[in-house]
């Protein structure tokens, strides 16, 4: 989306990227979303906050906020107007935390706006809190307490234990490489926030067992040109849990049909070969309610890499690269016993060919690393509105396919 560039009286086109990261439990459990407008001032850079808050009311007005978050949680970061209740929030209230940046806790009025927001029953986060003057005025009344653990600094320990003193909940910020989480743990945050898979996670070096390589068989099958039916239809009949939520999807209200199907061939004819490979990966990562965020997290990938490509294939690299990160299985192995082909082998084991440039973009994107975005030649806010537009559909899904309650 373009917008107007008032700062200097000038025309130049600015853009507007939205960004959303998870903030998940020290298990990966998901506590919440973090959403942030960023306004692109058109030659690299980001336009400071205060300037731009009239902006991002605006993107707020827009936001259908429980298709970004489901039933969690989300932390959007305060303007002014959203603080002292000028600009309805966009969703219910005990479930918003609006995040008070720098800027703003140097305001005069700071403690008053914050004051307001909390007796209409919002909560608040300090962001980017490094211990100034202005940010411990706040910390009494801050719910939550972010700390950028990617800063190198002997203080982090002494800002985490101020924190708690105080009350608040720790979020390590930018905790998006084992090195970053291994330290948010030492330190003992509450939460950590970055991508929901690291690109080099901790390698498991498990096994495989009996049902997951079937999962992997079925996958093989479908990433091919030309697909055998008849051999999808005898894998999925041969696991009688990836049976079962076949028929349970296809038979859920998201289809909507009028009679019952009791078939399995009939319902992996009906659901078709997307969906059939999201429920290989839904029962590859065991998908239950407490791992929807996880599911919602790779399906998210998978159809924003879909997006970014242009091209089916690009599902299938997004699906692998996620659950690789998941299981902790090297992408090679995952290759290995897929059988994909040599341009998704080749987008999953260096980031080239015509679906590696997608999948490196999305990774960079969901690290909130505008500058990786841009090495990949796409541009940060095509590649945010691809993304945010997966969010709905790849939840949408992943309800259908975790067994049990949403969450």
């Amino acid at each position: 989306m373009s917008v107007l560039n008032e700062r200097t009286g000038t025309n130049r086109a600015s853009e507007i990227a939205i960004l959303r990261q998870p903030v998940v439990h020290p298990d990966r459990s998901v506590y919440g979303y973090a959403v942030r407008v960023n306004v692109l001032d058109g030659v690299g850079g980001i336009f400071p906050e205060p300037e731009v808050e009239h902006l991002v009311d605006i993107e707020y007005a827009r936001l259908d906020v429980e298709l970004l978050a489901g039933d969690r949680p989300i932390l959007l970061r305060a303007t002014t107007r959203l603080l002292s209740g000028d600009l309805v929030a966009p969703y219910a209230l005990h479930a918003i935390v609006l995040e008070v940046s720098p800027a703003l806790a140097q305001r005069d009025d700071a403690a008053a706006l914050v004051t307001a927001a909390r007796e209409r029953g919002l909560r608040i986060a300090l962001a980017n809190y490094r211990g100034t003057a202005s940010q411990d005025a706040l910390l009494p009344l801050a719910d939550l307490v972010k700390i950028d653990v990617s800063r190198a600094s002997d203080e982090l320990a002494t800002l985490v234990d101020r924190a708690h003193d105080a009350g608040g909940t720790v979020i390590a910020e930018r905790a998006d490489t084992r090195d970053r989480i291994h330290l948010g743990r030492q330190l003992g945050v509450d939460l950590l926030q970055g991508p929901m898979f690291q690109r080099e996670p901790a390698p498991s070096g498990r096994e495989f067992s009996a049902g997951e390589l079937q999962c992997l068989e079925l996958m093989q099958l479908l990433s091919q040109a030309h697909i055998d039916q008849a051999a999808v239809v005898r894998v999925v009949s041969s696991d009688p849990e990836l049976a079962m939520r076949v028929l349970h999807l296809v038979n859920s209200s998201s289809y909507a049909l009028r009679r019952e199907i009791d078939s399995v061939h009939q319902a992996v004819v009906l659901v078709g070969p997307q969906q059939i490979a999201a429920l290989a990966m839904a029962s590859l990562i065991d998908a239950r309610p407490t791992s929807l965020g996880a599911l919602w997290a790779i399906l998210t990938r998978a159809l924003a890499c879909k997006g970014m490509s242009g091209d089916d294939a690009g599902y299938t690299v997004g699906l692998l690269s996620s659950v690789a990160s998941q299981l902790g299985v090297p992408p090679a192995e995952l290759v290995s016993r897929t059988g994909v082909s040599a341009d998704v082998a080749s987008a999953l084991l260096r980031q080239e060919g015509p679906y590696g440039q997608a999948l490196a973009a999305v990774l960079a994107h969901e690290e909130n690393d505008l500058d990786g975005v841009r090495a990949t030649g796409y541009e940060p806010h095509d590649v945010a509105r691809v993304y945010l537009s997966a969010v709905p559909q790849a939840l949408a899904t992943a309800s259908s396919l975790s067994v049990g309650s949403r969450y």
